[in-house]
């Protein structure tokens, strides 16, 4: 099956994506654009829930390419993002060689535990391999300051070394996405390598629109309802503003209880498909009801 030709304007990329649901507005479309034709990678930032992994899965989805995720955490190590090798396997190799007398020649022996087919090829590896790929990146502020620099390294040149194997560099830059929460500030040093858009949460119009497309079944009520409450919502200084995600979270809570317009008591009852810490819950509890999700 051939793939599919990359988009070749922020208009036609726009278009593509809203083919998947994903309805990104201009200046997403235009990054997003830039990113796929300049082989630079895109800096996605925002808060949670606005759509920054889902927009990789989607243009991945669009190109035909396959997508490899590395969620980055702290601690991360570059052997689990790179690659490493299986010991377990070369151990059975090791006894193997040895019950068949083939130990003989050490050296040949020890060549032979790194063959390539020992390799645990992990997503940064994937990614160079199986070019032209999608490389998501998601939370890089989760991870250490020292992954963050191995990893400015790795998209210079998008070539890994591996001393046993030799180089191995992407025949195509694979298209990076990279997301950040703004838990910590990361360094500018990565930004200048990509192609930054700060994604914020989707204006009311958008919104409906978004979860009328991902949600057919919703009335169109119901949308309009459930985004005007989230827009509220997310005004109210809460520990985690709810994103996109929950928004469509609530929609199909309310659905499914059989809602076709936002009851306000009903509302208060499916909180939890909304807000996600009990701060947040007693506090939006403690308003008047009819206030926030009335009308």
């Amino acid at each position: 099956m051939s793939q599919p030709t990359d988009p070749g304007s922020p208009v036609e990329l726009s278009a593509a994506l809203e083919g998947t649901g994903y309805l990104p507005d201009d200046g997403l479309a235009t990054a997003a654009y830039l990113a796929l034709a300049m082989h630079r990678p895109l800096f996605l930032e925002g808060e949670a829930g606005v759509g920054k992994t889902a927009l990789a899965q989607a243009l991945a989805q669009i190109t035909g390419r396959p997508l490899y995720r590395l969620q980055c955490y702290e601690g991360l190590e570059a052997s689990q993002a790179l690659y490493d090798w299986d010991f377990g396997r070369q151990l059975l190799h090791l006894r193997a060689a040895e019950a068949a007398h083939a130990a003989d020649d050490p050296a040949r022996l020890e060549a032979s535990l790194y063959d390539r087919r020992f390799l645990l090829a992990r997503p940064l590896l994937q990614a160079l391999e199986d070019s032209p790929s999608v490389l998501l990146v998601d939370e890089v502020d989760r991870a250490d300051d020292e992954f963050e620099a191995f990893l400015l390294e790795v998209l210079s040149d998008f070539t890994i070394s591996i001393p046993e194997l030799g180089t191995v560099r992407a025949k195509t830059p694979p298209l990076v996405v990279l997301t950040s929460n703004r838990t910590r500030e990361v360094h500018d040093a990565l930004k200048r390598r990509c192609l930054y858009h700060w994604l914020a949460h989707p204006d009311f119009d958008r919104e409906v629109a978004i979860l009328r497309r991902r949600l057919p079944q919703v009335t169109e009520q119901l949308a309009r309802q459930v985004a005007r409450a989230t827009s509220t919502l997310r005004t109210l200084d809460l520990l985690k503003p709810p994103g996109v995600a929950e928004a469509m979270d609530w929609a199909t809570a309310l659905h499914t209880l059989g809602a076709r317009d936002l009851d306000p008591d009903l509302a208060a009852r499916t909180l939890g498909a909304v807000l996600k810490y009990r701060e947040d819950t007693e506090r939006v509890q403690s308003l008047a009801p009819e206030a926030l999700f009335g009308g």
